[in-house]
Order: C-alpha cells, then structure tokens, then sequence
C-alpha cells in the first residue's frame, strides 16, 4: 500500500476504534461475558478453518526458511486453540472491574470521595509471532470494556485474520460493537509507525515481541507504552537456606522452559552455602545440557564437575536475557552484594530469593527495585494466570500506569468520584 492509503486505512481504525470504545465503556458485564462464551464456542466450532487459515501461515514460513521454536510459536493446534477457547471462559467468569468504586471516604464537608475504576479507552497492541495472543488481547479488551487495535506480525496474518474474525461475530452476536477489536489487515511497517503516532484514537500501546520491536515502539511512539524490554531474571540462594528446596526451585527457574521472559538468566550463591550448593545443582544443569557462565570463585568450585558445559563470563554476561539453556553464575559475599548486583545488571522483570531467614527475605522484598520480587519461589510464576489475573496482555517493568503482569486491572485507570447531598463549599 502506499502512504495515503496506508494513512486513510490506520485513521479509519482509529476513528472506529473510539467510537467503539465508548459503547464498550458503557457495556453491562452480561453483554461482555456473553461475547466471551461466544467466542469460546467458535473456537471450538471453527477449529477447522483455523487450522486451515493457520496451514498457509505456516507453510509461507517454512518457504521462507523459518523453522524450530520460531515455526512452532505460528502453530494454531487444537491443544493452542482450546487453551484460549477456556481463557476466554476464565475471564468471563471473573469479576468485571468496570464500575467498582474503592476507598469511599466521608470528608468534614459532607461529600464522600472515592476512585472509580474505569477502562483506558483504546489499546493498540503490536506483537509477533503466537496467533493465540490475538485472543488473549480481545477477549481482555472485551472484559475490560476497551477498544483494541491489533497488529500482528506478517508471518501469522491469515491465523489473525480468521481469528478477528470470530472475535467480530461474538460482539455483534452480543449486541456489542463489531469495531471493538480490530484487526490491522496490511502487513506494511508503515501502518505500525502511524498506529503509534495517533493520540486522539489511541490512549496506549502495548508491544510484545523481540527487543528491537519493543525499542522501536519505545523510540517512536506519541501516546503511552505499556513494555518490557528484557527478563534478566535473577535467583538469589542464601547463606541460610533448605538446599534442597534451593535445588528444587533453581532447576525450574531455570529449565522448566528456557524461552519465557520470566526464566531465571543469572544465579547468585553466597560464598558460604557455594561449596554445598554449587555442585550439585551445576549436576542438574550439565545432565540438562545447560551451558554455565561463570564468575572465577563459581568456576574454580565448578571445574570438577565432568561433561559440564563451563565458560568464563563477561561483564555482558551479567546483565544478558539469554531465552536459552545458558546461565551466568556468581558467588557473592551476601545479600548487600546481591541486591546490588541485582539493581545493577537486572532488568526489573522478576527476581528470587531462596532462604529460611526471614529478616534477609524482607529486606530483599523492599530493597530489589524490580516488578516481581519472590520469596522460596521460581521466577517461572510471574505470569498473569499464575498471579490470578484470569490472562495477561504482557509484562511491565515500567513503574506507570501497570507494574508486572499486566491483566484486566491493568487495563482500566481510577477516576475520582465525589458523592453529595446538595453541599457547597464555604
């Protein structure tokens, strides 16, 4: 397309898009929950003509030379599609935050003060690759009484296309807005730079995706950006600590799935639990093909280790988002050192101390600057189904408006409502 077109086509979403939002706003929870089941019902129904729409899509991928994990995120299998057809259910049968009035307080004059919770108004979400986040993005703009604009990456458009598509008819099934989420049908690049510069139809943006997705939407756009650009998740264990609960936790922060954000990328182990510790779970990580990045201390009680997987680490090491069986590996001379080395190399996304000394756990709950911060629990847990959130639309490790998993409370604001009887100021 060319740029007055591409302009025409992103002004007309958006402009559909507020409208839309405004009738979403005012939508009763029964409306919103009805579109919901719907949706999930067509999930089901339609999981035929999904998988076809999804069979080109992976098919032009595969031509184009992708292949691995990268072919697999494209797959819309019936497992996929059931699991969003029950997140849809899910978040129908949550409470609706739309509405609810907090924290309502009698002032001296008379009036009652409160916050009422109220949706954004227009998302614009801009991801890659997994087609079910196109129904985890409507079904919590539905929810959450938002309009949404979807831009989906170019590899996955016939999935997205098919999948806006039953999102459209379970609105206007419910007598809601069809424009509620809309689909960006160019794969143009151009179409992004303009969805992201258009303030008057779109309140914030979320991209999800790889880090030069999100660094450019960071750079360029003109409204709010919900993001988070790495997961340098670190786990902390404690001089005073179970090991193996310490054992336990460390090899799922690490190797339940190595490709999420929220995998521990960096081990910190004081220098007096190491010499007990390290051996052990550097086993764990040598029978799982794990490679280690490791500080001098951590290498010189690891190298007895056979068929370990042992590279010096560099100071870029520290601070590395690897989504790969890799860690780097520190000893540290307490927890002073650790909350510094955390607050200094991570990526405020989600950190872990492992320890049976209470007054270290609360010290590293107050003092790490990061937007999950756990306590004898892997980091594979800062996730929005994980947190009770129903879903989640991303991760922020931005401290405004949303901090964390983002779910349906993160997608509305507090307004101020004042409550009265006829009183005047004097």
């Amino acid at each position: 397309m060319n740029a007055p077109d591409i302009a025409a086509l992103v002004e007309h979403l958006g402009t559909a898009a507020r409208a839309a939002s405004r009738a979403m706003a005012a939508a009763p929870t029964a409306a919103k929950d009805d579109a919901l089941r719907r949706l999930a019902a067509s999930l089901r129904s339609e999981a035929a003509v999904l998988g076809e729409a999804n069979e080109r899509d992976l098919a032009a991928a595969r031509q184009n030379g992708l292949e691995g994990p990268m072919l697999d995120r494209l797959k819309l299998t019936p497992k996929v599609i059931e699991t969003v057809a029950e997140g849809c259910e899910q978040i129908a049968a949550m409470p609706d935050p739309v509405g609810e009035i907090s924290d309502l307080k009698r002032r001296p004059s008379g009036i009652a003060v409160g916050r009422m919770r109220v949706p954004l108004g227009v998302f614009a979400m801009i991801y890659e690759s997994r087609p079910n986040v196109t129904i985890e993005a409507a079904s919590l703009a539905i929810k959450s009484g938002n309009a949404a604009i979807l831009r989906g990456g170019s590899e996955a458009i016939h999935s997205n296309a098919a999948l806006a598509n039953l999102v459209r008819a379970a609105l206007q099934a419910a007598g809601l807005p069809g424009d509620a989420v809309q689909l960006v049908p160019t794969t143009d690049r151009a179409a992004v730079g303009r969805l992201i510069a258009m303030p008057e139809h779109v309140d914030v943006i979320i991209p999800r995706g790889g880090k030069s997705l999100i660094e450019r939407i960071a750079a360029e756009a003109k409204v709010p950006v919900i993001k988070h650009l790495d997961g340098n998740c670190h786990t902390y264990v404690d001089a005073e600590v179970d090991l193996e609960l310490a054992l336990r936790v460390t090899d799922n922060a690490k190797t339940q799935k190595y490709s999420p954000c929220n995998a521990t990328e960096s081990l910190l182990v004081h220098r007096d639990v190491a010499a007990a510790f390290l051996p052990r779970i550097g086993a764990v990580f040598a029978a799982k093909g794990v490679e280690m990045r490791c500080g001098p201390r951590a290498k010189a009680i690891l190298s007895a280790l056979p068929n370990a997987k042992l590279v010096d680490a560099t100071e870029a090491d520290w601070s590395a988002e690897y989504l790969a069986p890799i860690i780097s590996i520190k000893l540290v001379d307490g927890l002073d050192d650790a909350i510094a080395h955390i607050n200094r190399y991570g990526s405020r996304h989600t950190d872990a101390i492992l320890t049976t000394n209470h007054a270290r756990a609360m010290r590293f709950l107050r003092e790490v600057d990061s937007a999950s911060v756990m306590v004898n629990a892997s980091t594979r847990f800062a996730d929005g189904f994980e947190y009770g959130l129903g879903a989640e639309i991303g991760i922020s490790t931005d401290k405004l408006h949303a901090r964390g998993p983002v779910g349906l409370e993160g997608l509305t604001s507090l307004k101020w409502v004042v409550l009265g009887q006829g009183e005047v100021r004097a």
